[in-house]
């Protein structure tokens, strides 16, 4: 099973963190499925990839640590942590220059070396909270 994680950790490395966004053409399929859209993602690896685009353009030093990996059949979970300088406009949020830390865990599903489906759930209202968008509670 360690090569199925293996594709997901390549992922990581190769796109979100070395920024080479069009190495996911490899990594994943054309009619990937993402079950958790992100607001405004569009279908399959092209909206996957503007998402990713989007998030380096808002994060352009953003750097996802795997803190952990579990396999089960075609399936990797993954529990990350990203960082990264909001330097630039990020859903609607004007650029803040605050550093960000953000955990979440994504379920993938490896059909023939590749990721065919996902599902992440990612820490938003964390994410909010420190870029000064939605007040922490109590406040």
């Amino acid at each position: 099973m360690h090569e199925i994680s293996g594709v997901v950790r390549e992922f990581v490395e190769e796109v979100l963190n070395q920024g080479r966004i069009d190495a996911a053409d490899r990594l994943v399929w054309d009619d990937m499925v993402e079950h958790v859209p992100f607001p405004g993602q569009g279908p399959g690896l092209q909206g996957l990839k503007d998402v990713l685009r989007g998030m380096r353009a808002a994060f352009p030093d953003m750097h996802w640590h795997i803190e952990e990996q579990l396999t089960e059949g075609d399936r990797v979970l993954t529990r990350f942590v990203w960082t990264g300088t909001h330097r630039g406009e990020f859903l609607s949020v004007p650029a803040t220059g605050q550093l960000v830390r953000v955990w979440g865990m994504v379920i993938d599903r490896i059909q023939d070396g590749r990721i065919k489906e996902t599902r992440i759930i990612m820490d938003m209202l964390g994410l909010m909270i420190q870029l000064g968008a939605v007040l922490p509670p109590g406040q």
